[in-house]
């Protein structure tokens, strides 16, 4: 006789190592369902559902490997140079060993899946009132193309699965994209990644907006000052590489133990380049110092790391912080993992 699927769920949970937090969604959905009978607020909760899963499947081939997201008008045309410039953005990153990212439309998302091509492309296309349909480069690349519901599953993957955003110019739809990325990284809901903005030489598209925010927002007090320093500028392909690739030198990713942040490292630091870090971000420490120690990853990996308790306001000041640990001269060229990768070279944890 077939299970029904609350059957079948009570038997997949038996050995699953999820369980607990596996009980506690099923428990909300209980809830709703105790106070809601509204079709509306049903179709919401199984679209946003499915989107998950859907991106669940598709990603899980890839989280070893490091992807760029590119954000930029759909409008783009393939005669103007910024088109030119988020082709060459994508063959560069394919080169350096990622993986590109688009939402999937025309324009800039062309021009990315383009030059990544099939094999290096994912998309993240998303249903619209007036149809928007996936561009011809990501259309048919078998288990790479995904069809959200809802814009806010696919920001959640478009954040959760980036290690680096590069933004071409753009309208509405960009500067959300840009500003729902800086209001995450700003408060600290995703863990530190390289932004680029990026922009044709002679173009001063970004230059003339950081000039504003810093005129209008900084010099106010609505942002932190060290706020600017979540954003980096580029005018070639190669340059915008180059700072994603430098970000990942020494730092590799963070994570919180309890309340407390770890940032992992592919190299040991010396006890006195501690202390200097120590005297000149404390501003950045809310309890406490920096210290040193060790700490695994997400994959079981032993990494060296730094631990401090994190004053979540000064999320300009981690990213500068950041930013010194990349540029530290490292005279004995230890094997520093490339950016390309997730995978460790060092044993796992015992």
């Amino acid at each position: 006789m077939e299970q029904s699927p609350l059957q079948a769920l009570e038997t997949q949970l038996q050995d699953h190592p999820q369980r607990r937090s596996i009980e506690r969604s099923i428990v909300t959905l209980l809830e709703i369902a105790r106070n809601s009978r509204d079709s509306d607020d049903w179709r919401l909760i199984s679209g946003a559902l499915a989107d998950i899963r859907d991106g669940f499947q598709v990603f899980a081939p890839h989280r070893l490997t490091r992807k760029v997201t590119v954000f930029g008008s759909a409008r783009t045309q393939p005669d103007e140079p910024a088109y030119r410039l988020a082709q060459a953005l994508a063959v560069e990153a394919v080169a350096r060993g990622f993986e590109v990212m688009t939402g999937a439309g025309g324009g800039i998302m062309e021009a990315a899946n383009s030059g990544a091509g099939c094999e290096k492309s994912i998309g993240l296309n998303v249903e619209l009132p007036f149809e928007q349909h996936a561009n011809r480069y990501v259309s048919g690349c078998e288990g790479r193309l995904l069809h959200f519901r809802y814009f806010f599953t696919r920001k959640l993957f478009f954040l959760r699965e980036s290690d680096a955003l590069v933004v071409l110019p753009g309208g509405f739809g960009t500067f959300d994209e840009l500003f729902e990325s800086l209001t995450l990284i700003q408060t600290g809901r995703t863990p530190p990644i390289p932004l680029v903005m990026l922009a044709p030489d002679g173009d001063d598209f970004w230059p003339a907006w950081l000039h504003d925010i810093q005129r209008d927002l900084a010099s106010r007090g609505l942002i932190s000052a060290e706020d600017t320093s979540l954003l980096k500028q580029a005018r070639s392909a190669a340059e915008a590489m180059d700072q994603i690739s430098r970000f990942y030198r020494v730092f590799h990713t963070s994570q919180f133990q309890e309340d407390v942040l770890e940032l992992l490292l592919h190299v040991a630091l010396l006890a006195e380049l501690v202390s200097e870090l120590n005297h000149d971000f404390d501003a950045l420490v809310d309890e406490g110092s920096i210290s040193q120690g060790e700490s695994c990853d997400s994959h079981g990996i032993l990494r060296p790391c730094l631990r401090f308790h994190i004053d979540r306001r000064r999320i300009g000041l981690l990213y500068q912080l950041i930013d010194r640990l990349n540029d530290l001269p490292l005279p004995n060229e230890p094997a520093i993992e490339q950016p390309g990768q997730r995978r460790c070279l060092v044993p796992p944890c015992p």
